[in-house]
């Protein structure tokens, strides 16, 4: 439509009607419209195109357009104008549509700008080219916009992807470890129940069998000997009462281990109780004790064992590690929650031991809290003890 228009322009006289109308369309469209001839200079323009200059249109008349607004490339080097596509466009008789451009303003700023130009021809001869100009800034700073998202995006999934494989791996290896312990914990009660309890049946069985022999043997036994193997056979029947005592508190011991039964017995808060004590009495440790659950409700099953078992590994973990001479323990219940804290005044360690990927009791601790709808927070300084503060939010019933 443009070269057509100014083939019209340039091929005769122009009648005025028709002049008018080619004068109304290039003032009613918000495109920038200039015209040159062979010398790169302005034949004309409409007002769109030299406001998106900053000029009026009699100061663009004549001028050369590339030296006016293509002088330069956008990071400011001179653009030689045997290079331009506009003046190709005519020279070489090379239409183009160009849109990585940029065309500059009067006050020496620069916009974003895409651009068609198309050779004007009379009569088979280039007499110069008509080009159509419009500033994508606004759409190039969308572009630009949506390019930095979408490279944010990529580095949010990136990273959220790195941070889901290391989690992956680290729930790989507690997992491993839970089952290592699990191992550890089973082959530790085989070995006591065979070693403790096996030799204790098996001392037992023998008993039994020289009474049983002994028995068999007293109708022949004159009366002075049968009462001197009655008294042999009680010593020995008190030697098996003792056996089986031992055996039970063998059995005992290895239920408490498994699932304390003061749990299931006497609640929560007493299986604390009890726990801290016999820690710190094993562990010859002096102990600052504070509970105030006066005001707490029932705690469901669920949460019983989990709370009691990171209690558990808390006070282990000050047994391993702390080389502590006294603990404080403090727990708080009420209606909805449920806080322990445990404050050693042992060694210390840099907070960064604590999320140590081989720091299974650690993690082990946290998925328990995490699982409950908790959180387990640690404090440490090196040479002033640990803290570890367990805070576990009750369901509502």
């Amino acid at each position: 439509m443009h070269s057509n228009a100014a083939t019209v322009a340039l091929s005769g006289p122009i009648q005025p009607l028709w002049r008018d109308r080619l004068s109304l369309l290039l003032e009613s469209t918000g495109e920038g419209i200039f015209g040159i001839d062979m010398d790169g200079c302005c034949t004309f323009i409409n007002r769109a195109g030299a406001a998106m200059l900053g000029y009026e249109p009699h100061e663009v008349l004549g001028a050369n357009m590339h030296e006016l607004a293509h002088h330069s490339h956008p990071g400011g080097e001179h653009y030689p104008e045997h290079t331009c596509p506009i003046f190709n466009a005519f020279r070489k008789a090379l239409p183009c549509r160009i849109d990585t451009e940029q065309f500059w303003r009067r006050d020496g700023s620069a916009f974003a700008v895409e651009y068609s130009s198309y050779p004007i021809v009379d009569s088979g001869v280039v007499q110069g080219a008509v080009v159509t100009f419009v500033d994508i800034s606004a759409r190039r700073n969308a572009e630009d916009a949506l390019r930095r998202a979408h490279t944010e995006l990529e580095q949010r999934v990136e990273e959220r992807t790195l941070a889901l494989s290391e989690a992956l791996q680290q729930l790989r290896e507690l997992t491993a470890h839970s089952h290592s312990v699990r191992e550890e914990e089973r082959t530790r009660i085989a070995r006591e129940v065979h070693d403790e309890l096996g030799s204790l049946l098996v001392a037992l069985k023998m008993d039994v069998g020289w009474l049983e022999k002994r028995l068999g043997e007293q109708p022949g036994r004159a009366p002075d000997a049968a009462q001197a193997m009655r008294e042999q056979m009680q010593h020995k029947c008190r030697n098996m009462s003792q056996l089986i005592e031992a055996a039970v508190d063998n059995v005992g011991r290895i239920i408490t281990d498994l699932r304390p039964s003061i749990l299931d017995h006497q609640g929560l808060w007493v299986a604390l109780d009890w726990q801290a004590h016999e820690f710190v009495q094993a562990a010859e440790l002096g102990l600052d004790w504070s509970m105030d659950v006066s005001a707490a409700q029932p705690v469901p099953d669920t949460h019983t064992i989990a709370i009691f078992r990171i209690f558990q590994e808390m006070l282990s973990n000050v047994g391993r590690h702390a080389q502590a001479s006294h603990l404080t323990i403090e727990i708080r219940a009420d209606a909805s929650d449920i806080t322990i804290s445990v404050k050693d005044n042992g060694r210390g360690a840099p907070l960064q031991a604590f999320d140590a990927p081989d720091a299974y009791g650690i993690m082990g601790m946290r998925e328990r809290a995490r699982h409950l709808g908790g959180s387990l927070e640690i404090t440490s300084q090196i040479g002033l003890g640990s803290s570890f503060n367990l805070r576990v939010q009750l369901p509502k019933s």
